[in-house]
């Protein structure tokens, strides 16, 4: 008899065969290819399903995932205006560089305070800081942090990132913040590229062109900030992973504006990338079980929580009250 067909599907909380279980997600999958499913309710989805059924692909779709993600970012580049974009990130430069360099050392003195690991806070902290789980997976090897600080570094970030996902529009919407303003938030609060386009799109178009842009612009700061972390490290190893993909969405939104031609079919790639992104994060939150948020722990998860809601309250406060930031 074929063992997996009929075992439990893993961290499911139903057993249901395995090849059932594997239908019911491709089904699922291709629902958030349609308008019928928003990308805040893509992640919910994708959360419920993977802790009633499991995952039935495991970590194989980790790498689909990633590479979905880059490719959805740089097809919403062809429906942007480069100059306009470029206008927007140079705006909320000052801020994005303010906010990152408090982030890290507000994440430096919480981790001592709370006596954390310190990779573990170093993690935590460049994920806040920049752009959750693509900067951790860049300062890892650099500080050679180990497996299960890398995980508590993931589950932590990721936790709060999913809620940011699902309350950040409401809070806009009730706050009545422009989608100027709330596009600069959403980049400089939100941890992941995937939430951050995700929450910004669901409020605007020109929220999700701030959002993207100012987002990606401070995407690149993983770059010098590993190479600070592999001159400090004794033991580091010195590679430097680089987000190539931020040039190819530089360059999809140049194409948009300096090719009139191609926007006969800029809105349907844009289109696809919307779907993509939703998608995305349907599998972003089948990854999202139980037993992360059981194995995160207290004080990682606390260093986390207050670094979010300090971040995300401090820079609501500035873009509420300095529109030009």
């Amino acid at each position: 008899m074929d063992t997996e067909s009929t075992s439990k599907s893993p961290g499911g909380l139903l057993t249901v065969n395995r090849g059932v279980s594997k239908g019911i997600f491709v089904v699922l999958g291709i629902l958030c290819l349609t308008p019928f499913i928003t990308p805040p309710l893509a992640l919910l989805l994708g959360f419920i399903t993977a802790n009633l059924i499991g995952m039935p692909f495991g970590k194989r779709l980790s790498k689909t995932t990633k590479m979905l993600l880059q490719v959805s970012v740089v097809g919403l580049g062809f429906g942007m205006n480069l100059q306009s974009a470029l206008k927007a990130g140079a705006q909320g430069m000052v801020f994005t560089i303010s906010v990152i360099a408090g982030t890290l050392v507000l994440g430096y003195l919480l981790g001592r305070l709370l006596k954390t690991d310190t990779k573990t806070t170093h993690l935590i902290s460049s994920g806040t800081a920049i752009c959750g789980g693509s900067a951790i997976a860049a300062v890892a090897p650099v500080i050679q942090a180990n497996e299960k600080q890398i995980s508590l570094a993931l589950g932590t970030v990721f936790i709060l990132n999913s809620i940011a996902l699902l309350l950040f529009p409401a809070i806009g919407h009730s706050l009545q913040l422009t989608e100027q303003q709330f596009g600069l938030w959403s980049a400089i609060a939100i941890h992941d590229t995937s939430s951050v386009v995700g929450a910004a799109s669901k409020y605007g178009p020109h929220a999700l062109e701030v959002a993207t842009t100012v987002k990606l612009a401070r995407a690149l700061w993983i770059i010098p900030l590993s190479l600070a972390f592999a001159a400090f490290s004794k033991k580091g190893s010195g590679k430097v992973k680089i987000p190539w993909f931020i040039g190819w969405f530089v360059a999809a939104m140049a194409l948009n504006t300096y090719l009139p031609v191609l926007q006969l079919v800029s809105p349907y790639i844009v289109q696809a990338a919307k779907a993509g992104l939703t998608l995305t994060l349907f599998l972003i939150g089948s990854s999202l079980t139980v037993q992360t948020l059981r194995s995160v722990g207290i004080r990682p998860l606390l260093l986390g929580i207050i670094l979010w809601v300090t971040i995300s309250l401090l820079s609501l406060w500035v873009i509420a009250n300095y529109s030009h930031v």
